[in-house]
């Protein structure tokens, strides 16, 4: 077979991402980083002991040998490279040389000994579809590694594997080497997605591509892109320009920006699939054609569904109080002719921009007020035998399929559009609770799975990691929250609550399920906090959709992920660099404080960060809340210390004890930088990690541990189950008063297991 040797010139790897880091930053970040005296966890982040593979391939065996790597790779495309696939291959090498400090792809004819790396693939014809041939095999031996792939998609996804096998030098006589290892691949689903919302808060060109990159990473090769939804229509429309220019509130993409980023998103292996909300979700598309609105008059004040709150003595938010306009229900008028030709002109104009097969037209939380409000819209449903709104959206619902099946576009819907007979072509996405993944399947749609996936939840990766896209009763509201919520919900609790006596899905049903998207909603999501949101979380979903259902080990998920991350951020991830800034940003004269705070906590869950924002805002997009991950690595590695010190391992006793004093410490100096009221409000939180550390320390130490000791460590502990008990499920964050600045101490199953060990 003819060879086609490639000859790269390396550039300076993620220059984008390099050029965040200033000066100022990085001594910032160092004098930080020795004050947490985590250096033990940093280097546990980036080396690699072993291989940390996400998503875990169907199979790979690792020999503990490696290939040195140090002199650079060369690499022999036995089948000649397409375009696509040289740019693929340049990525990798700025990648690999950012991840392993010297070793590079190699340009011209490489010296005697350098490594090779085979490259050969299949064509596919079903290249960016939902049968794209993604199968690939990699082996990495002494005497060079090889890649073969079914189509250029699994090039792709194993460039990306070779990456996760690259051990950096540990030495100065040790170089960069890659993992010995044999690899086959294929993925589970083959719709594996993100959905990102940039309606309520837009998100630059820039940071929609970092994302792109990682997913590329990570395997996923769907974003769902969320581009309209009452608070912003989000795309330059030439047919109907007021769109972006009232609707767009003066942020949106031009169509050479969109079709920028959907060559971006094709060159690795990614589709784009939009979203364009009718006919609920549709203030800022009303804003600019009122004429269209089923209800008048259309308000005109953008912004989110929001609950006042107050703040108890203790520091605790307390219930709400009134609650202003859902400006999420504004809603077209389905019975006017006008509203099915704006769609239809809308979709073939939006549709162009986004070859994709797959166009998303929303169809959820409409309002069924909206219509049975208006006497003419009632009319119209008496007089054409529509029992009620649902069978009337049902009806519109069919009549959008119709236009977009004439514009050659197979139409996704939320789970609302499954409630009445719609055509079964129809992609249902299931996303008020998994029962819906059943009931859609069962009537013959294919399903795309959300729910258990929300980002927007601030739910850890663990959690996420346990719900399974094919099982019916993963997520939603137990029976016994039901109950709780009814009050509140009414009738609306039933399409959020499991069904306990839900079968598994026979073969059939199965075979409709394409995979899942984990939606990220932006309504307390800023353009610098999307990285940090959307990641580690999402390679930790995107395992669950590509990895054998029998991959489902969280502690080992959570051994690799630091690791992943790691790769992520050193190859143009921001979500570190971001961060950093929003610190500095809001506690310029000293970052330690804040730092620590925030790397020891995670914020509330369950929509309570919404509840808290709602009073105040976009404030709370700068608040330490909205620094704190989801998943907290250092309280990770500290819980895990602790625990294996409370099973007898005191190895680790002077580094838990180094740990607990910079906790302990912390309050002091947090004290003297708080001096903002989203600084003052998280103090609390601060004072109570200090008690901990101390009571931690003090359950290290012999003879100090009397019945009134461990009444104070009991009071202590009911404060920190009272928080997390506060947002443990979507009712309870929506009726309990919340912990003191919207923050939870990761740390507290490490001093429990300290306090329970001692004598």
């Amino acid at each position: 077979m003819e060879t086609d040797r490639l000859r790269i010139v390396p550039t300076r790897p993620a220059a984008h991402h390099a050029a965040h880091h200033t000066a100022r930053y990085a001594v910032r970040r160092a004098a930080c980083r020795a004050a947490l005296l985590g250096a033990g966890l940093l280097a546990a982040t980036a080396a690699r002991a072993q291989p940390a593979l996400m998503p875990m391939p169907q199979s790979a065996s690792v020999s503990g040998q490696s290939l040195p790597i140090a002199g650079g790779i060369a690499v022999d495309w036995q089948t000649p490279a397409t375009p696509l696939l040289r740019r693929a291959l340049a990525r990798f090498s700025h990648r690999l040389q950012a991840l392993s400090g010297s070793a590079v792809v190699l340009a011209g004819t490489p010296p005697v000994g350098t490594p090779i790396l085979h490259i050969r693939y299949g064509r596919d014809p079903a290249w960016l579809s939902v049968r794209a041939r993604e199968a690939y095999r990699l082996s990495v031996a002494a005497d060079g590694a090889s890649l073969a792939a079914d189509g250029p998609a699994g090039v792709i996804h194993g460039l990306a594997t070779l990456l996760q096998l690259v051990q950096p030098a540990s030495s100065s006589s040790a170089g960069a080497s890659l993992a010995m290892a044999r690899i086959d691949d294929a993925p589970r689903f083959p719709w594996r997605g993100l959905m990102i919302d940039v309606s309520r808060h837009f998100m630059s060109v820039d940071t929609i591509e970092r994302q792109l990159d990682a997913m590329e990473l990570t395997k996923l090769n769907v974003l769902h892109w969320h581009l309209s939804d009452g608070t912003g229509f989000r795309v330059e429309s030439r047919l109907f320009p007021k769109l972006q220019q009232i609707g767009g509130h003066h942020q949106y993409y031009t169509q050479a920006q969109i079709r920028a980023v959907v060559a971006y998103a094709a060159d690795r292996g990614i589709r784009i699939v939009p979203e364009f909300d009718i006919p609920g979700h549709t203030l800022a598309i009303l804003e600019a054609y009122p004429e269209l609105a089923a209800q008048q008059p259309v308000p005109l004040t953008p912004g989110w569904h929001q609950t006042c709150a107050t703040e108890s003595a203790s520091g605790e938010t307390t219930a709400s109080c009134a609650k202003t306009i859902n400006l999420n229900n504004p809603a077209l008028d389905p019975t006017r002719p006008q509203t099915l030709r704006f769609a239809r002109a809308l979709y073939a104009e939006m549709g162009r921009l986004f070859p994709d097969r797959y166009f998303h037209s929303g169809g959820d939380e409409v309002s069924s007020r909206q219509w049975s409000a208006n006497p003419r819209i009632v009319a119209y449903m008496k007089a054409h035998g529509f029992a009620d709104a649902p069978a009337l959206q049902a009806a519109f619902t069919a009549q959008v399929q119709d236009v977009l099946a004439a514009q050659g576009k197979i139409m996704m819907g939320w789970d609302e559009v499954s409630e009445a007979p719609i055509p079964k072509n129809v992609v249902v996405e299931a996303w008020r609770s998994s029962k819906w993944i059943a009931s859609a399947t069962r009537a013959g749609h294919p399903v795309v799975v959300s729910s258990g996936y929300y980002l927007d939840l601030l739910r850890p990766s663990a959690q996420h990691y346990r719900v399974d896209p094919m099982d019916p009763k993963a997520d939603g509201l137990s029976p016994q929250d039901a109950i709780a919520a009814r009050p509140k919900m009414g009738a609306l609790v039933d399409a959020f609550t499991i069904d306990p006596h839900a079968p598994p899905l026979d073969a059939a049903q199965q075979a409709l399920v394409l995979g899942g998207e984990a939606p990220l909603w932006s309504e307390v999501v800023s353009d610098e906090m999307v990285d940090a949101r959307l990641w580690p979380r999402s390679a930790a979903i995107a395992e669950r959709f590509w990895s054998p259902a029998g991959v489902h080990d969280v502690a080992d998920m959570e051994r690799r992920l630091p690791a992943i991350q790691h790769e992520l951020e050193v190859t143009g991830l921001a979500a570190g660099t971001n961060t950093d800034r929003m610190i500095a940003l809001l506690t310029p004269a000293d970052v330690t404080p804040l730092t620590i705070l925030t790397s020891v906590t995670v914020p509330v869950r369950n929509y309570g960060l919404n509840r808290l924002a709602a009073h105040g805002g976009d404030a709370m997009l700068k608040a330490p809340a909205a620094i704190a991950a989801p998943d907290s690595f250092a309280a990770m590695d500290f819980n895990g210390m602790a625990a294996r010190y409370a099973a007898g391992d005191h190895a680790v006793a002077d580094t838990l004890r180094a740990r607990l004093m910079a906790y302990a410490g912390n309050d002091m100096a947090y004290a003297r930088i708080a001096t903002t009221p989203a600084l003052q409000a998280a103090r609390p939180v601060s004072r109570q990690l200090a008690a901990l550390a101390l009571l931690g320390l003090e359950a290290m130490e012999p003879g100090r541990h009397g019945q009134a000791w461990r009444a104070e460590a009991a009071r202590q502990f009911a404060v920190q189950d009272r928080a997390y008990e506060s947002c443990a499920h979507l009712t309870a964050s929506d009726a309990n008063p919340l912990p003191p600045g919207g923050l939870l101490i990761a740390i507290v199953p490490g001093i429990r297991a300290l306090v329970d060990a001692a004598p």
